[in-house]
């Protein structure tokens, strides 16, 4: 969005007279920074954004906001003050998103919610065309990185999709606040962030949050599969669509077929294909058309959408490699996502299977367990051998251990991946997977050097 300094400052209070000119785009990281950019100085638990005010005036920053006057003036750049840089974009998220009155498409979930946001706003840009919709950039979902989105979507589009992401209870709650979504869209509930939560229902309340927010003439794409996401319905008065695989849900995949390399399967009367594999990549697609559907896109024009649609990099790519499958999803990880990907590696034609999984994190005190269940299915999932990688992980490997398949220990990502190297032979397919701040892309790294 392209706004006037004067309407920046008055959405966020800064003080003095409001400045002339205007702003064509935001940022909080000067090395993304370009000119035009309103900077802010946000505090974070390693830096202090006020530290580097300099660099963004250096770099043509239209405005920097700041909790403090900065000493030798800002050259040509508008200092506006305020009294915390953090709420001010939130306040002046919340005034651009009214503003600009569009539709607001929320999405939340503990796995999947990043590909389906993406799947939306695909399905919608094919459907109403690609000017009118905009949407979250890669994951910035949380309490900067919604207003962030809301101010970033392109001039001119009349939908933004917008990731919603969360640790603690309250906070989805906030960032519908400051959203205000048409339409929530939940896409499931499970044990990631566990480690905030005393149990699994306290996240199920706080994903609820998004579906409280809405305005009684809003609508909630829940899926139907998960019984707790399916009980949302009752927190909110108006329109309610659900999706999934189950008998009774409003948009069903029926007829589902996995291929190697592709997954065809029907939905509202009409057949579909993607490049996608595995049941949780239905189930993003399947979220994804009912919201097409929602927004009055016809089924036979989401087809193409759904078939040129891919994943983004890191989750769920499959790469033939000197005659191995690898199958990538490093990206992130907690255990449904672990099981999801473990049954795509199962379905993968192979002579040995071998699943290269970091540690899941952000599970707390259930953090053992989480593992040795992940262990235990992979060995359920005609996994043959099973690399761990660091900490919790090292349960998993325990796991797995004990019903009978191979089962492998590391701390170190790329020792690992040296490791699967070793032992990797032509026809054995590969996953790598784990929490973002395992880095398991080191072990693929060093797998395929």
């Amino acid at each position: 969005m392209n706004l006037t300094l004067q309407d920046v400052a008055r959405a966020m209070g800064a003080a003095g007279a409001p400045p002339a000119g205007s702003a064509s785009g935001w940022s909080v990281d000067t090395r993304t920074q370009n000119p035009g950019d309103v900077y802010f100085a946000l505090r974070g638990p390693n830096n202090d954004g006020h530290d580097f005010v300099g660099a963004a005036v250096e770099k043509g920053a239209a405005a920097v906001v700041v909790e403090r006057a900065t000493e030798g003036g800002t050259g040509g750049a508008a200092e506006l003050v305020v009294a915390n840089s953090e709420r001010a974009l939130q306040a002046l998220g919340a005034w651009a998103r009214q503003a600009w009155g569009g539709t607001v498409i929320g999405v939340t979930g503990s796995a999947g919610k990043t590909t389906t946001k993406d799947a939306i706003a695909q399905l919608l840009s094919v459907g109403l065309g690609a000017e009118q919709v905009g949407k979250t950039i890669g994951n910035y979902n949380n309490h900067q990185g919604v207003p962030l989105s809301l101010l970033r979507l392109p001039e001119g589009c009349r939908i933004g999709v917008i990731e919603m992401g969360m640790n603690h209870a309250g906070e989805i709650r906030e960032l519908a606040r400051i959203a205000r979504p048409q339409i929530g869209v939940v896409t499931n509930v499970g044990y990631a962030h566990v480690e905030f939560f005393d149990s699994i229902e306290g996240i199920a309340r706080a994903k609820r949050e998004l579906i409280e927010g809405l305005a009684p003439d809003g609508v909630a794409v829940l899926n139907g599969d998960d019984a707790r996401v399916a009980g949302f319905r009752v927190a909110h008065p108006g329109r309610s669509v659900t999706f999934g695989m189950s008998e009774g849900v409003d948009v069903r995949g029926e007829d589902v077929e996995y291929g190697a390399a592709f997954t065809r399967f029907r939905a509202l009367g009409t057949k579909f294909e993607t490049t996608l594999t595995g049941r949780h990549a239905v189930m993003n697609l399947l979220a994804a058309i009912a919201v097409g559907d929602v927004c009055g896109v016809a089924p036979e024009r989401m087809r193409e959408a759904v078939w040129s649609f891919t994943v983004g990099q890191m989750r769920g790519e499959r790469i033939d490699y000197n005659g191995m499958v690898i199958w990538n999803d490093c990206y992130n990880s907690n255990p449904e996502a672990a099981q999801s990907m473990l049954d795509v590696l199962g379905g993968t034609a192979a002579q040995r299977r071998v699943a290269v999984l970091g540690e899941m994190l952000e599970l707390g005190h259930a953090a053992e367990e989480l593992h040795r269940q992940v262990g235990r299915y992979a060995a359920r999932a005609g996994v043959d051998l099973l690399i761990g990688i660091r900490g919790a992980a090292r349960a998993m490997v325990e796991a797995a251990a004990s019903e009978g398949i191979g089962a492998e220990y590391f701390d170190d990502p790329a020792e690992a991946g040296e490791h699967a190297r070793q032992l990797a032979q032509q026809g054995d397919a590969f996953l790598f997977k784990g929490s973002r701040g395992v880095h398991v892309e080191r072990a693929l790294e060093r797998f395929t050097a």
